[in-house]
């Protein structure tokens, strides 16, 4: 038994209650009844799988701000230019004003997302442009360049130095992702986006020699011979050639000599200089040879100067499985190294998808047809959606949209799309959503509806015009937008994608 003074702890020596212990009891008690439903929250609550802050242009009675993807805006429209967002998880938005129409001069500022003024140090800051074949731009992700006493430099979104200020341009080399051109005293050297030097700055010209960094780069000297040189700096060819082609095809090169082209090794032997007027592209295969073209015809040839496949197409694309797809009459198909049909002449496109092993044809009508690599063809539909990262198939069927995996077998929308907490379903030939559970949030009165996309919002059709909800169910703005000219319709919030999908931004028309 316990002794009086021991029973006495919780108290004060006037035997009155002590307020001090019991409150902490009590705090202890709300702290872990807190916790408690906190963590069950977190396990049953439905969550929007794109996590952290994203930033959005914002186009707004012809001035620019910027919102971010809950749809709030970050910074007030206000200025005459679109502000450039090199990379949407990172608040560094680069704003332009002050334009001298006349001379092209302009000033620059960088703000964060609480319209701060960062790399004030600066005369100029710019994201890095760069754009593919079919002039998409994009910039490059964790790199910007910067102006100080005349001279450009680079620094990472952190705002370290990673190349001094010393060059007279600095821009992205098109199309090759991570490698920038530096220029000096009117000659030319490459960096990648670390900074760190692959390409001393000695050459009139630096080009790529495919479409990754790590394919090399073509470069042309003072007197106008080129030479290649790889990723981690090792002259594979020196500069002594006529031209060289824009062609990748690991150790073997596409040259010029005498304006007739050549195929060479890295050693520089020549392997093939006859049988076509073109060298079109290098077999990247375990066939070792070249799509060649001769009397506008297409064929392939092998390193030996045998001919696989004579030139009687009017193109041969090499997919990344290997196989050749031919087109002839307009219409393509699949053929083999032996020359034989694999898929017939029916499609006006054909990709391959390497993830899933499967074909994606699509034919004059529009229609796609999802073939495996037995070249059986499993769907057909008009394809909305191939998602890698989720490895689902979505294709409209009729009125009707449907989801498959990709063994493509039938599943549902409440099975891949795990984080949403909205389910598009159709009743009647009209359109509303449902939860996870099946049951209606939202009835079937739309004529049109998106699934819900990465931020938590649907976009809805009635009468033609748009509108959008949020996760809830929640309309947030009532179908009133006419966006017949827009590829892509899509919300944050109440406000909606732009026309123009290369400029990314966002607007309430």
């Amino acid at each position: 038994m316990r002794s009086r003074s021991e029973r006495r702890n919780r108290y004060s020596d006037d035997n009155k209650l002590n307020y001090t212990k019991v409150l902490a009891v009590i705090i202890a008690i709300i702290v872990v009844i807190v916790f408690v439903m906190a963590i069950r929250q977190l396990l049953t609550m439905d969550i929007i799988p794109k996590k952290g802050n994203e930033y959005f242009a914002l186009y707004e009675q012809d001035k620019w701000g910027v919102i971010d993807n809950r749809g709030n805006v970050v910074i007030v429209p206000s200025y005459a230019e679109m502000i450039i967002i090199p990379n949407q998880k990172h608040d560094i938005f680069i704003c332009t004003y002050e334009i001298n129409n006349k001379t092209g001069e302009y000033k620059s500022k960088v703000l964060n997302k609480k319209n701060k003024e960062i790399f004030q140090e600066y005369e100029q800051v710019e994201a890095l442009e760069n754009y593919d074949k079919a002039q998409n731009i994009w910039y490059e992700e964790d790199i910007l360049k910067v102006k100080q006493n005349g001279k450009y430099g680079l620094i990472n979104f952190k705002g370290t130095k990673i190349a001094e200020c010393e060059y007279d341009k600095i821009y992205a080399l098109k199309g090759i992702e991570g490698s920038i051109i530096v220029e000096k005293d009117g000659k030319l050297g490459l960096l990648d986006n670390t900074g760190r030097k692959i390409i001393d700055t000695e050459y009139k010209e630096i080009l790529g020699i495919g479409t990754k960094s790590d394919e090399g780069y073509i470069t042309v000297d003072e007197q106008g011979k080129y030479g290649v040189i790889s990723y981690t700096k090792e002259q594979i060819l020196q500069n002594k050639y006529e031209y060289i082609e824009p062609i990748y095809g690991k150790d073997l090169f596409v040259i010029k000599d005498k304006n007739q082209q050549q195929l060479i090794n890295a050693n520089g032997e020549i392997i093939l200089d006859s049988g076509y007027s073109k060298i079109e592209s290098i077999l990247k295969n375990e066939t070792q040879g070249v799509i060649f073209e001769r009397e506008q015809k297409y064929g392939i040839m092998g390193t030996d100067r045998m001919i696989l496949v004579k030139p009687q197409y009017d193109s041969l694309k090499e997919l990344e499985n290997g196989k050749i797809v031919a087109e002839k009459d307009g219409k393509k198909g699949i053929i083999n190294m032996q020359d034989t049909e694999e898929l017939p002449f029916s499609y006006k496109s054909i990709n391959y998808n390497k993830k899933a092993n499967l074909y994606i044809a699509e034919d004059t009508d529009n229609n796609t047809s999802i073939i495996d690599q037995d070249y059986n063809i499993k769907l057909i539909g008009i394809l909305t959606e191939f998602n890698e990262e989720d490895e689902y198939i979505r294709m409209r069927i009729g009125t009707e949209y449907q989801y498959y995996n990709f063994k493509c077998e039938e599943t549902s929308n409440i099975d891949v799309l795990k984080g949403n907490t909205l389910f598009l379903k159709q009743e009647n030939g009209k359109y509303g959503y449902v939860n996870k559970k099946g049951e209606t949030v939202v009835d079937y009165i739309y004529d049109d509806a998106t699934e819900q996309n990465i931020y938590g919002y649907v976009a809805v059709k009635k009468n033609g015009l748009w509108g959008s909800i949020d996760r809830d169910g929640k309309e947030i703005v009532a179908p009133k937008y006419e966006l017949t000219n827009n590829i892509i319709i899509n919300f944050i919030g109440k406000w909606h994608l732009g026309e123009d999908l290369n400029m990314k931004y966002y607007c309430e028309k």
